[in-house]
């Protein structure tokens, strides 16, 4: 049995698979401080063919890191919103400061928002299920009204979310972060033209209803993430994540769907550049 020590080891660099974007990581979350640990780790990213990351918020002051984030590197964009766990510091001020940051040219979308309703009842001062629905449609409002993705997070609320979409009219894009539904859900999503970004957990030999959902993803609706520091990809699953592991998913996806990784990558980085507007936001 290896060592509590040589489970956490990072994964050694992998070899390329073209050119690839993680299309949702933290880089907060996985040690980054200033603009020299963002480099780091792009540079680590770029030895493993990804040439670009969108790092994500989750509260307040992570949007104000990850906007300026995007500003320190050129391959770097940020997304901007208050987690659904923490939908009750959603005050006018919130918003206010929310607004101003989803304004900037370099973030790309307006997430992570949606709904979680595995913590509430499980973590100490998680956002209820009513705050919870009324911070996602404040956001995907505010998706419509800068014109940019609107990033959702879904944990245990498949219906629960497209209600709330239904309800409040869905922007004109629309991304499912760390897809993790089964075929049914895949196929409601797919059907209303919805984009569905795929991470390490399509590789866990144990999460059989989204390894049969994958196969349902028409290429131009498909997004590649690490979700970084979590969801490390198999073998690794434990040790920490990184956007250089994403070809350790692509791979791990490739085989399930009965694809060239190299193809995947290429699709999933069109995607990436439609979805986000990319050449249009490069300075």
């Amino acid at each position: 049995m290896r060592s509590q020590k040589e489970r956490r080891e990072p994964p050694p660099i992998p070899e390329p698979v073209g050119r690839l974007i993680d299309a949702h990581t933290h880089l907060d979350a996985c040690g980054a401080v200033d603009a020299d640990d963002v480099r780091v780790i792009l540079d680590r990213a770029g030895q493993a063919g990804v040439a670009a990351v969108v790092t994500i918020a989750d509260d307040l002051d992570a949007a104000r890191w990850a906007a300026q984030a995007a500003d320190w590197d050129p391959r770097v964009y940020a997304a901007v919103a208050l987690h659904p766990t923490r939908a009750d510091a959603l005050t006018d001020a919130a918003k206010a400061e929310l607004e101003q940051l989803a304004g900037r040219d370099r973030v790309v979308a307006v997430g992570e928002t949606g709904l979680d309703l595995y913590w509430p009842g499980r973590l100490q001062g998680c956002a209820e299920p009513a705050q919870q629905r009324e911070a996602f449609a404040w956001h995907i409002d505010l998706a419509k009204r800068t014109g940019k993705p609107l990033m959702i997070h879904n944990r245990d609320a498949d219906a629960e979310v497209l209600d709330v979409l239904r309800a409040e009219g869905a922007p004109e894009t629309v991304i499912f972060h760390c897809f993790s539904s089964g075929p049914e859900m895949a196929r409601t999503c797919v059907d209303a033209g919805w984009i569905l970004s795929l991470s390490g957990t399509v590789s866990f030999r144990n999460a059989r209803e989204l390894r049969e959902a994958a196969p349902l993803i028409p290429g131009g609706q498909m997004l590649v993430e690490t979700d970084a520091p979590f969801l490390t990809p198999h073998p690794y699953r434990g040790a920490p994540n990184e956007s250089y592991c994403l070809p350790y998913t692509v791979r791990a996806l490739a085989e399930l769907v009965g694809r060239p990784a190299e193809d995947l990558a290429d699709e999933s980085s069109a995607t990436a550049n439609r979805v986000y507007g990319w050449e249009s936001c490069r300075s």
